[in-house]
């Protein structure tokens, strides 16, 4: 590795053209990680100001597209360029078009949610070391649902966390119930269920299960008006509570765990699990599905984004499978099942069972 840091070694090989691809490569990954922040700001404001919704209608010029931002046309064309560069646009006899990924984007449900809400976690990343060390940080007092149900009673906070994730929740839910078969189950008990994205999802996929709702009241308020649009509401119960202060609901012989545990200490996530085990029959069975860590083979997503994530969220941690699975065992949960993920970034999932 010290030769492979040596400047005089780096020329060399840049000099030879059966290696000189490999020292490009290396290059150009190395360039994309410092210029990685300024691509996020170029895809920040592309989602502000709308460009590919407008692009959608049709190619447009830089002038056209410049038109009511309060942005000249010249560095409008500047900001069209770079998000050619990132394969949002394509670029062609002066105008704009969407690119495939662009399209893809607009595709995905609450991902422009979600950039935009990026701004908070890019204010805290712009201090690293202060998110490592456990400083204060804007991300923890944006979500402070996660340190118990007093510090979610505020309207407005329940909204916007109830509004982000239900948009998001969308995805998960699409590879959750790829992977496992909830179709012989017969009362469903979503824990942290939010306004109800993942058991409307369910619902709608399966006729047999009842579902039951349980979260923190300033956040299951929205979840009746889902349920009686998606005509759910006959087979829905909604409890209002939270784990950490109130029972778990008894009655269900499957609970789900979608996008919980990586908000959360292992202090509490034990709790959690060894208070759902007791509340299942026999036989009875629990789906964790969210964002995981690699373990011993770290990637991007899990090891980088979703980790920083939760450290400036300020509490939790993005856990590998292997590490879940500890703690399922520690609770008591036997029959371990690896489902898998066919989109990582999106969620993975594993399954127990009570003995």
């Amino acid at each position: 590795m010290r030769l492979v840091a040596s400047r005089k070694f780096q020329s060399f090989v840049s000099a030879i053209p059966g290696l000189r691809h490999i020292a490009r490569q290396d290059g150009e990954a190395l360039f994309d990680l410092v210029a990685g922040f300024v691509h996020s700001q170029v895809l920040s404001a592309v989602i502000e100001l709308r460009l590919l919704h407008r692009l959608m209608d049709g190619p447009a010029d830089a002038a056209a597209l410049a038109q009511g931002t309060g942005i000249a046309p010249d560095r409008m064309r500047q900001l069209c360029d770079a998000a050619v560069a990132l394969h949002l646009m394509k670029k062609g006899q002066g105008t704009y078009r969407i690119a495939r990924r662009g399209a893809a984007l607009l595709g995905v449900p609450g991902l422009e949610a979600m950039i935009q809400h990026h701004a908070v976690l890019y204010r805290d990343m712009a201090r690293p070391l202060d998110v490592l060390r456990g400083e204060d940080t804007e991300l923890a007092a944006f979500w402070p649902y996660v340190f118990g149900a007093g510090a979610a009673t505020n309207p407005e906070t329940a909204q916007r966390y109830s509004d982000l994730m239900a948009d998001s929740q969308t995805l998960v839910a699409e590879e959750t119930l790829r992977r496992v078969d909830l179709s012989g189950a017969r009362e469903v008990l979503d824990i942290g269920g939010g306004t109800g994205a993942f058991l409307t999802a369910l619902g709608k996929a399966q006729n047999a299960p009842k579902l039951h709702l349980f979260d923190l009241p300033a956040v299951v308020v929205q979840a009746k008006a889902r349920f009686d649009a998606a005509a759910l509401s006959d087979r829905a119960t909604i409890t209002a509570g939270s784990f950490r202060d109130d029972p778990i609901p008894s009655g269900a012989d499957v609970v789900t765990l979608v996008r919980v545990l990586y908000d959360h200490d292992d202090a509490t996530v034990i709790a959690l699990l060894r208070s759902i085990y007791a509340s299942l029959p026999a036989g009875g069975r629990l789906i964790v599905s969210e964002p995981m860590a690699g373990g011993d083979h770290p990637f991007p997503a899990g090891d980088a984004y979703f980790a920083f994530y939760c450290m400036a969220m300020g509490t939790g941690q993005a856990r590998s499978p292997t590490r879940i699975q500890a703690l399922m065992s520690e609770a008591g949960f036997q029959r371990q099942r690896d489902h898998g993920t066919s989109r990582p970034f999106v969620t993975h999932v594993l399954s127990a069972e009570k003995g």
